[in-house]
C-alpha cells in the first residue's frame, strides 16, 4: 500500500448502495467536497465528537469495536435531538498504517453507518506522531419542536431508557487490568457481562425521533447521568428530585456493593441512553413507546421548582435522605 489515498480507496470508499438509494447525499466520496440535501421545511442537526487513544479508548481495543463506538458516539447526539441521520464524516490520524487494523475499523464503522443509513461522505487521514485520534462528524434532519436541554418544566417526569452503570463498571475492571492487577474470577464474569456496553453502545435513534412531541427536554448520557441531567436542570432553571431507588440498574451490577453500585449508576460515563423529561399526562404515550420500540423507560423523579434561584438536582435514596457526591460525573479538564 502506497500511501493516504490507497488508505481512503480501500477502506473509507465504500457506500454498500447506500448512495444510490439515499435522497439526501448527491456526491460522497470522490470530490473535494461532499453535496446533500434536506427535505424541503427542514433542517441540518450536527455534532462532532473526538475520540484519542490512551484518554478515550485503550491502545489494545479491538479495532471492529472501536469503528462501530467511533460513530455510535455521534449518532447518540442525533438521537438526543429527535433528529434522523443523514451521513457522517471521518477524520482519522495513525502513526502507521496497519492494514488488518484499518479492515477491523472500517467494518466496525460501515456496518453501524448502514444500519442507521448514515452514510460516509468524506474526511480526511494523516499521519500521527503519537497514537490514533479520531474525529467523527455527524449531520441529521431535524424540524421544529426540537428536543433540547432546555425545555423541562415543573411537573415533568424525568425519564431514562435502557439501564446505567455497565459501561462504568466494565472501564473500572479494564483500568485494573491495565495496572497488572489480575481479575478474579468474579470479577472476570463481571467484564464479560458488562464490556459490550462500554465497546458497543447503541444509539437510541428510533426513541429520540419518537419522543418528538411529547418529551419537554432531552439528552444524551456520556458523562454521567448526574453531570449530564444537570445540564438540563440548569439550562432550564428548575430544579429536580431524583429517586435513587428508582434508577434502573444492569443486571450484572447486583453483584457489586451498593456503594460500588450508586458511583456506577449515578455518575458512570459512556452510557449513551436518552434522559428525558415529559409531562406526567404523557406518561401513557412514553409506556407505550417503550412496548413498541422494546426499549425500557423508567421514571426515576420528576421536576420542581427551584429555590431562591438554585438550579439543583436532589438524589433522594429509600428513606428520603439525600445523596451527597462530591463529583457528577467525568469531566475532560477537571483537578483531582
Amino acid at each position: 500500500m502506497s500511501g493516504e489515498f490507497d488508505v481512503i480507496q480501500r477502506y473509507f470508499s465504500q457506500t454498500k448502495g447506500q448512495l444510490s438509494n439515499n435522497p439526501y447525499v448527491k456526491l460522497g466520496v470522490a470530490d473535494d467536497c461532499a453535496i446533500f440535501q434536506t427535505t424541503a421545511g427542514k433542517q441540518i442537526a450536527t455534532s462532532k465528537d473526538l475520540l484519542i487513544e490512551g484518554r478515550h479508548f485503550f491502545s489494545d481495543v479491538d479495532p471492529y469495536a472501536l469503528g462501530h463506538k467511533a460513530l455510535a458516539v455521534n449518532l447518540s447526539d442525533l438521537a438526543a435531538m429527535g433528529a434522523k441521520p443523514i451521513a457522517c464524516l471521518l477524520g482519522l490520524a495513525l502513526p502507521s498504517v496497519d492494514e488488518k487494523w484499518l479492515s477491523a475499523f472500517s467494518s466496525g464503522f460501515y456496518a453501524l453507518a448502514d444500519k442507521y443509513h448514515c452514510p460516509l461522505i468524506g474526511g480526511d487521514t494523516t499521519r500521527s506522531e503519537h497514537g490514533i485520534t479520531l474525529s467523527v462528524t455527524v449531520f441529521g434532519e431535524v424540524q421544529p419542536p426540537y428536543l433540547m436541554r432546555n425545555q423541562a418544566q415543573i411537573g415533568d417526569i424525568v425519564w431514562v431508557s435502557g439501564v446505567l452503570g455497565a459501561a462504568h463498571t466494565a472501564l473500572e475492571l479494564l483500568f485494573l487490568e491495565k495496572q497488572g492487577v489480575t481479575l478474579s474470577a468474579e470479577q472476570g464474569i463481571l467484564l464479560e457481562q458488562t464490556r459490550a456496553a462500554l465497546e458497543y453502545p447503541e444509539p437510541r435513534l428510533a426513541l429520540g425521533q419518537s419522543l418528538v412531541g411529547i418529551a419537554h427536554a432531552a439528552l444524551d448520557i456520556s458523562d454521567g447521568f448526574l453531570q449530564d441531567f444537570g445540564h438540563i436542570v440548569k439550562q432550564s432553571q428548575v430544579s429536580a428530585i431524583i429517586e435513587e431507588y428508582r434508577l434502573p440498574v444492569h443486571a450484572a451490577l447486583e453483584s457489586l456493593s451498593w456503594a460500588s453500585k450508586r458511583t456506577a449508576v449515578l455518575t458512570g460515563g459512556d452510557v449513551y441512553e436518552l434522559c428525558f423529561t415529559a409531562p406526567a399526562q404523557r406518561s401513557a404515550e412514553v409506556l407505550a413507546l417503550s412496548q413498541q420500540l422494546g426499549i425500557p423507560l423508567t421514571a426515576v423523579g420528576h421536576i420542581v421548582a427551584p429555590q431562591a434561584s438554585q438550579f439543583e438536582v436532589d438524589v433522594i435514596d429509600a428513606d428520603g435522605k439525600s445523596v451527597v457526591f462530591p463529583r457528577g460525573g467525568f469531566d475532560h479538564f477537571a483537578t483531582e
